[in-house]
């Protein structure tokens, strides 16, 4: 108990301010040093930690082995990791270095557009667009590129365990023209109002036309969703992107960001996935879901070396899974009661003050009459 306080009142803030104000210090490096000076001291950073990241390495090669089999040996699995932690580290030194740019023209020098078309078709009908991403390294880049084409955008995220880390995250997209919707309020509290469940908002910013950037391709079981295939294994995965385009009629277009070798990025966008619907929503939810693992599925195998391996994409388990649920009702069902409380002493306070009122109104009267 003691080590648990320790690490809440303690560690974990020291921490948190820490790294809020390393990001802040890195990115303030940028007036001051060249982005390909720091690209490159970065990357070597990268390379000189790796070796001592053991549980990053572990989830590489085990990830690899699920999805490969055996393809990739203990080596090939160590340098594979290292190549891609450096290609990440990369990939964050320039969102930081480039966080000044924020027009078309601007990132036009670093940046290579494929497959507008089939956003701005999409865009055009005005019913929304899904803009299915999956989490390559440059998956930053990938969630800000829509606004900074000229499309109006939103997108949804988790939120960072540290506050200031994750307003300064939040603000380097929105100064970049990205509308952030945390998911923060969609847990099934109680006390939340309709408009303020995150779900509602995403619908919302559909309705308006808007593009809306969604990531299915990691394991959360904070969101609702299903055990699928994905790279021939079942996996937990979210079921928002078919939900939301039977509830919206909105386009489904899958892009992403992949690092080129001399240092420029590309941003693709792939042909507009439509919905194979039978009229029985259940089952249509679950079979489109299926086809969107795919399609993020496809995207990974053909740029294996840009996906984010570091992330423990089976991790989630039906036996975990169903712990988790029922932690998490049993969370629910102490916070109902935590609450029926309050409101009951606030009642009773309610019913003091009122009777101490009437006993003063009583005595005023009395003296009144006299």
């Amino acid at each position: 108990m003691g080590r648990k306080l320790l690490k809440v009142y303690v560690i974990r803030p020291v921490r948190n301010f820490c790294l809020y104000h390393l990001a802040r210090f890195v990115s303030g490096f940028r007036y001051i040093i060249p982005r390909k000076v720091a690209d490159a001291w970065h990357g070597l950073l990268a390379r000189i930690a790796y070796p001592f990241i053991k549980p990053l390495q572990k989830t590489v090669e085990n990830n690899l082995k699920i999805a490969y089999g055996d393809a990739y040996s203990s080596k090939e699995a160590y340098k594979f990791g290292k190549n891609l932690l450096v290609l990440l580290v990369h990939c964050l030194t320039d969102y930081i270095w480039l966080s000044h740019k924020k027009t078309r023209k601007q990132f036009s020098k670093y940046f290579t557009f494929e497959g507008e078309e089939h956003l701005k078709s999409a865009y055009d009908r005005g019913k929304g667009v899904i803009c299915m991403v999956p989490h390559t390294c440059a998956w930053e880049f990938s969630a800000i590129m829509p606004p900074v084409m000229g499309y109006e955008t939103s997108a949804v995220s988790s939120k960072l365990r540290n506050p200031g880390l994750n307003k300064f995250i939040i603000n380097l997209r929105e100064t970049r023209g990205m509308k952030n919707i945390s998911r923060e309020n969609s847990r099934g509290l109680k006390n939340i109002s309709v408009k303020e469940r995150c779900y509602d908002k995403l619908v919302a910013a559909l309705n308006k036309g808007e593009c809306l950037i969604i990531m299915i391709d990691q394991d959360s079981v904070n969101i609702k969703g299903e055990f699928l295939q994905f790279f021939g294994h079942r996996a937990y995965s979210p079921l928002g992107v078919a939900r939301l385009a039977l509830d919206t009629e909105a386009a489904i277009v899958p892009m992403f960001t992949v690092r080129n070798n001399d240092g420029t990025y590309t941003f693709k966008i792939r042909p507009e996935v439509k919905m194979e619907l039978t009229g029985d929503r259940a089952a249509d939810i679950t079979h489109n879901s299926q086809i969107h693992n795919d399609v993020m599925e496809s995207i990974v195998r053909e740029y294996p070396d840009q996906w984010l391996w570091f992330h423990k994409r089976w991790k989630t388990t039906p036996e975990s899974l169903a712990f988790h649920l029922k932690v998490r009702a049993d969370e629910w069902e102490l916070a109902r009661l935590a609450d029926l409380k309050k409101q009951e002493e606030e009642l009773k306070k309610e019913e003091k003050r009122q009777l101490r009122q009437q006993r003063r109104q009583k005595i005023c009267n009395l003296f009144h009459c006299k």
